[in-house]
C-alpha cells in the first residue's frame, strides 16, 4: 500500500491549483480520501463529540447492504432459473445474460446456488455499473464546478438504486433515473446534506411515473423473456388472501420483486449492523414498524368485502414489497429523515401508517413504501421545527425569573 500512497502523493501536484488537472481536483481528493484517512489534522486540541465521520458512516451503510446484495444476486438468478426449468424444452435463450451462461457452461439449474448467483450477477452488476458511472459523472461535474469535495454519500445512493429496480429494466432508463435522482433530488438543493428527498427513491419515483410498464408491470420481475409473473403483494391486491408463496419464502426473499428488496431476513441483518454501529436510528425503524402494525390492525378490524387488502395481516405487510428494505435503509437516511429524537418517532409512525393506507386504500399503487417515505421526507423539516420550537419555549419558561 505504500507504493499506492507514494503514487497518489506524486500526482497531487497536477490536481492542485495551477496544475493542468486542477478542475478535477475533487475527483483526486475523493479517491485519496476513500483509500486513506485525511492527512489534514488540527494543530491544537479538537473537540470530538463522536468518532463517526461521514466516510465511516457511509462505508458502514455499504457493509449493512451486503446481505441484500448477496440476496439480490441469488434470488434474481433463482427466479429466472425456476421459470426456465418450467419452460423446459420450450426455452430458448433470449438475452445476452443467458447466452453468457451457456457460453460459461454454468447452466440454469435452480438448485445450484452458484448458477443462481452468477445468473443474478449478470443483471445486478451491469445495473450497478451504469448507476455508478452516470451518477458518478454528475457528482464529479457538480463538485468540480462548485469546487467542493466529492462526498462518500453517492457510494450509498449508487448501491441502493439498483437494489430497488426490477432485474430486466433497460439500462438507458437506469441512466435517466439516476440522473434525475442526483441532479434534481440532490444537487439542485446544494449537494450532500442539503437535499430534502432521498436521491435513490427520487430516482425510482421518476421511473415509476415516467415508465410504469418497465417498473411495475408483471413482466419485469422475472428476467426471462416472455414470462409474466406478479409479485406476492400484487397477488394479494387481486385475490382474497391467496398467494403462490409461503410467508417463510417471503421472509427469506425467494420471491419475485425488485432485486434487493425481497428478503426481510437480509434487511433484518442489515438493521442489526446499522443499530449496533449507531449509524441507523432504531427509533425510526421501530416507529415505522409500530405505525404499520397499528394501521393494519385498524383496517383488519374494519374489514371489507370488496377489497382483499383490508384483510392482509401485519406479518404479511412486513415481508411483502419494499417495507423492510425501506424501513431499514431508506427511512433512516440521516439527511432526509427527521433528526430530533421525538421527531424521529413521529416521522417513522407516519411512514408506517401511510404505507398501509397507500397499499390498502389506493388500488392504483399496490406498493406504498416509496411514496410514504418521500412524502414524509418533505414533512421531516416541519416535524423537527415543531419539536425544536417546543424545546426552546420549554427552556425559556424554565428560566423565567418570577
Amino acid at each position: 500500500m505504500k507504493i499506492l500512497r507514494n503514487f497518489l502523493d506524486s500526482q497531487e501536484k497536477h490536481f492542485e491549483k495551477g496544475g493542468k488537472l486542477e478542475k478535477i481536483y475533487p475527483l483526486y481528493e475523493a479517491i485519496d480520501s476513500f483509500l486513506y484517512t485525511s492527512g489534514s489534522v488540527t494543530k491544537s486540541g479538537s473537540h470530538v463529540r463522536d468518532a463517526l465521520d461521514l466516510k465511516r458512516m457511509m462505508v458502514m451503510v455499504v457493509y449493512a447492504l451486503i446481505p441484500t446484495v448477496l440476496m439480490a444476486l441469488y434470488n434474481t438468478g433463482l427466479q429466472a432459473n425456476l421459470e426456465i426449468a418450467k419452460l423446459g424444452a420450450a426455452f430458448t435463450e433470449g438475452n445476452w445474460q443467458q447466452d453468457v451462461l451457456v457460453w460459461l457452461g454454468v447452466g440454469f439449474d435452480p438448485n445450484n446456488i452458484f448458477a443462481n448467483a452468477v445468473h443474478g450477477a449478470l443483471y445486478f452488476l451491469p445495473a450497478y455499473i451504469v448507476t455508478m458511472s452516470v451518477g458518478g459523472f454528475w457528482e464529479v461535474l457538480f463538485a468540480s464546478v462548485r469546487k467542493h469535495e466529492i462526498n462518500e454519500g453517492f457510494l450509498v445512493t449508487g448501491l441502493l438504486f439498483p437494489l430497488i429496480l426490477p432485474p430486466d429494466i433497460p439500462y438507458w432508463q437506469i441512466a435517466i433515473g439516476i440522473t434525475f435522482g442526483v441532479v434534481i433530488g440532490k444537487e439542485v438543493f446544494g449537494g450532500v446534506g442539503m437535499n430534502i428527498l432521498n436521491p435513490a427513491l427520487t430516482a425510482r419515483a421518476f421511473l415509476f411515473f415516467a415508465y410504469p410498464a418497465e417498473i411495475s408491470g408483471d413482466k419485469v420481475w422475472v428476467a426471462v423473456d416472455g414470462v409474466s409473473k406478479a409479485t406476492p403483494l400484487a397477488e394479494f391486491a387481486d385475490t382474497a388472501m391467496t398467494t403462490t408463496v409461503s410467508w417463510m419464502d417471503a421472509f427469506l426473499g425467494v420471491i419475485p420483486g425488485s432485486m434487493g428488496e425481497t428478503s426481510a431476513l437480509a434487511c433484518l441483518i442489515g438493521a442489526v449492523i446499522l443499530i449496533v454501529s449507531r449509524v441507523g436510528s432504531w427509533k425510526i425503524m421501530l416507529s415505522v414498524l409500530v405505525g404499520m402494525v397499528g394501521m393494519t390492525l385498524v383496517l383488519n378490524w374494519i374489514g371489507s368485502d370488496t377489497n382483499p387488502m383490508f384483510n392482509v395481516t401485519p406479518m404479511w405487510h412486513l415481508v411483502l414489497g419494499g417495507f423492510a428494505f425501506g424501513a431499514v435503509y431508506m427511512a433512516t437516511d440521516p439527511v432526509s429523515a427527521a433528526y430530533t429524537e421525538k421527531g424521529k418517532i413521529v416521522y417513522g409512525l407516519f411512514i408506517g401508517i401511510l404505507v398501509v393506507l397507500v397499499r390498502v386504500v389506493n388500488p392504483a399503487f399496490p406498493e406504498g413504501m416509496m411514496l410514504a417515505i418521500l412524502f414524509m421526507n418533505v414533512f421531516a423539516p416541519i416535524i423537527d421545527k415543531y419539536f425544536i420550537n417546543s424545546n426552546i419555549k420549554r427552556r425559556l419558561a424554565r428560566n423565567v425569573v418570577g
